[in-house]
């Protein structure tokens, strides 16, 4: 058992009619297919509706999962306090999917260090689920927050999902509650932006389509200027639905008040089908993330690997193994260390320029630090060792650059400085396609306003290094 199919829902509280008082007729047609959603995902007999919500508790750095009893709210807040309600939860499936969550590095939190009412986003899609089974919720939820960290870990997150339903040999209905943009009016109430219309247009094509990967290329600097909501919690939807034969259908994508507001179906074709999938899923992940990681080839990611290994085990740094080649023990370069565990980043930390007497040490001490001090990620405990994958860039002298247009995102690096501060880009990564979002995140990094040109340019080459694999620029 696993997830038997998803659904994708907006909240506006005046979809429920003690709050809209007439004006949810408006929006009438997302309402005909939200009632046409939530029967069909009933129809589907699940055991657990996971509720994915914008709305509940939200960290940069983890991810909550609601761990009550009984999780409780009402429209009160909305001028409606006679429409509350009452939601049994799973908490074995809670527990199941931090205690997943953590092993793979992904921080997660429970009730007991956070707790919280229903939260609007989870009510409002309870509210139709309550109403398509007649009155009463047909099973216990999980309701789980979004987080500040990127793209992949919510898809991470996502198939952490599926893989602890398949644990608990349970059938898992899929809600992802979200808005699209605020911005699609000038009398709205947040105002126009340019790209509110083409967010909202570009997301009804990727649910009408069935390209789900879309969710995961859309450039994070056009969707803040969107002003989306509900992004993060379609990714980790399509994270849960990964390996799936999945169809899907766009129901409704319409915004008469300013904001977008969507309605699809995720449809696994048949449960049968779902379950064979899950499956090969796992061991999919099984296969790619064993405990018999690779031997490396290059020496370089062998001295990353053996650098985290020692220092987690016995908290000192390892010696220099004897057959290192030449060019690390004489060379001086910045460097950075990265780690991954299950697809999803572990941990990532580097120099800009030397500050070693060799390209080994630097490693060395960039490799303790990804591995012990990121700020986003605990330190890596010694039973995650055999999980972990391990790159090395070996990073070029920087060039000092007059204007962007010298920028290519794929080739060089960027540095981005204004007086003490600065950040770095490295080149060649997932989801940083233009130059125009590699600056952008470099700015962010560095604490400058994305919109401050007045900033000094450089750029610089990568000699990555890789398990398995040939070093490449």
């Amino acid at each position: 058992m696993s997830i038997v199919g998803a659904i994708v829902v907006p909240h506006p509280p005046l979809i429920v009619p003690a709050v809209g008082r007439g004006e949810e007729q408006r929006i009438g047609e997302t309402i005909d297919a939200y009632k046409r959603a939530t029967k069909w995902l009933l129809s589907q007999q699940p055991d657990c509706l996971v509720i994915t919500s914008p709305h509940a508790p939200l960290f940069r750095d983890a991810f909550h999962v609601t761990t009550d009893d009984v999780l409780e709210g009402s429209m009160a807040q909305f001028r409606a306090p006679q429409e509350h309600m009452s939601a049994e939860c799973n908490t074995e499936l809670a527990r199941e999917i931090i205690s997943r969550a953590n092993d793979a590095g992904i921080p997660a939190i429970g009730s007991e260090r956070y707790r919280d009412d229903m939260d609007h986003a989870t009510y409002v899609p309870l509210y139709f689920v309550r109403e398509a089974a007649g009155g009463m919720l047909p099973c216990p939820i999980v309701r789980i927050g979004l987080s500040g960290m990127p793209y992949d870990t919510h898809r991470q997150l996502g198939r952490i999902i599926a893989q602890a339903a398949s644990a608990q040999g349970i059938k898992v209905g899929f809600i992802a509650s979200g808005d699209l943009s605020h911005k699609l009016k000038p009398d709205g109430p947040y105002g126009f932006a340019l790209e509110g219309p083409v967010f909202d247009e570009r997301i009804g094509e990727i649910f009408a389509s069935g390209n789900l990967d879309g969710l995961f290329e859309l450039d994070e600097a056009f969707c803040e200027a969107a002003a989306e909501c509900g992004l993060r919690s379609f990714q980790i939807m399509a994270g849960a639905l990964d390996g799936l034969s999945v169809h899907t259908e766009l129901l409704s994508n319409e915004g008469p008040f300013g904001v977008g507001y969507g309605v699809a179906i995720c449809k696994c074709e048949s449960t049968t089908n779902c379950d064979a999938h899950a499956g090969k899923r796992d061991a999919d992940n099984d296969h790619l993330h064993s405990a018999n990681p690779p031997t490396e080839a290059d020496p370089i990611v062998r001295l990353a690997r053996l650098t985290v290994e020692t220092f987690t085990r016995t908290g000192r740094a390892p010696n220099l193994p004897d057959d290192l080649p030449q060019e690390l023990l004489e060379r001086k370069a910045g460097v950075f260390v990265t780690i991954h565990k299950r697809g999803a980043l572990r941990g990532c930390i580097g120099t800009i320029s030397p500050t070693c007497s060799n390209i080994a040490e630097e490693v060395i001490q960039n490799g303790i630090s990804s591995s012990s001090r990121d700020p986003r990620f605990p330190a890596i405990r010694e039973e995650e060792l055999d999980y972990l994958e391990y790159s090395v860039d070996v990073l070029g002298e920087a060039e000092p650059i007059d204007s962007p247009e010298q920028l290519d995102p794929k080739r060089y690096g960027v540095i981005v400085a204004k007086r003490w501060q600065r950040g770095l880009l490295l080149p060649n990564l997932e989801g940083v396609e233009t130059i125009e979002s590699q600056v952008s995140i470099a700015k962010q990094k560095a604490g400058i306003d994305p919109a401050d040109n007045d900033v000094e340019l450089a750029r610089f080459e990568v000699v990555r290094h890789s398990a398995g694999g040939e070093a490449r620029r």
